[in-house]
């Protein structure tokens, strides 16, 4: 059986500039990338793509140079105080970029205005032949794999679907088996990463963890092997594992061995 096509989210080699995002993606072996081209909150500085048209058209070169693939373009965080209108510049460098999916978290306490505003985003979306992976997180709002799949039902479009991160899916307390339950049309790509035995018992430490304390596929206690079997054939497998003890070396060598870890940990599985 073909091994899942994998792709080397931003978040694990942040530090990089998109265009080193790319050569990383090819140090470890990967397929494709996840870019940041969205800050998930105000305060997150990333480097701007929107508008940079210099820029934009590197990475279309060094895309076309090394056929490496965007799996997703990320993160747009859907709030009280989203403006759906004007996330569409990042919906048209998404299809500029040749990225197959948008990644959205639902953070707002209405639950109503995140399915209107998820649902008119995908629509938007569709326009740009872009599918919407809305990513449960257990210190944000729609935080539960059973609330996600509410919000794409909810929402009625046929582009959208639940994103399942391995470590979200278990710090929320979810289950392999919940995972199982799953239509697995229902599920757009998954994101893998290891993590330590205990969980964090707050919100701000889970955020802590999820944003820069994971560890890389095989190296800790989740139950990846299980998730990996409950999750499609076939699926995209996002590698997102901003992992500390590797943080001192450049993003190349980072995804090398992250790359490294993720196929080793996929051979255990058959994959």
């Amino acid at each position: 059986m073909a091994a899942p096509r994998l792709s080397l989210a931003h978040l694990t080699v942040l530090d990089a500039h998109p265009l080193e995002l790319v050569d990383a993606a090819v140090a470890g072996g990967f397929d494709a990338i996840g870019l940041r081209i969205v800050p998930p909150m105000r305060t997150d500085a990333i480097v701007p793509v929107i508008g940079d048209e210099d820029l934009l058209r590197r990475l279309e070169r060094r895309l076309a140079e090394t056929g490496i693939e965007i799996l997703d373009v990320e993160a747009i965080w859907l709030g009280p105080d989203s403006d759906v209108d004007a996330l569409e510049p990042a919906l048209a460098v998404g299809q500029r970029l040749g990225a197959q999916n948008v990644l959205v978290v639902g953070n707002d306490p209405d639950a109503a205005r995140v399915i209107d505003n998820f649902a008119a985003l995908a629509e938007r979306a569709a326009r740009y032949r872009l599918k919407l992976g809305l990513e449960f997180i257990p210190y944000c709002r729609t935080s539960t794999l059973s609330q996600a799949q509410a919000v794409v039902k909810a929402s009625g479009q046929p582009n959208a679907g639940v994103l399942v991160d391995a470590l979200h899916l278990i710090r929320s307390g979810g289950s392999v088996d919940d995972l199982r339950k799953v239509e697995p049309a229902a599920i757009l790509y998954g994101q893998i990463c290891d993590a330590h035995a205990e969980r964090p018992q707050t919100p701000e430490a889970l955020r802590h963890e999820a944003r820069g304390g994971r560890l890389y596929p095989g190296q800790g206690h989740l139950p990846l092997r299980e998730i990996l079997e409950a999750l499609p054939r076939g699926l995209p497998l996002g590698v997102e594992a901003p992992c500390p003890d590797y943080g001192q070396l450049p993003p190349a060598e980072r995804a090398r061995i992250c790359g490294a870890a993720t196929r080793r940990l996929l051979t255990t599985v058959g994959l």
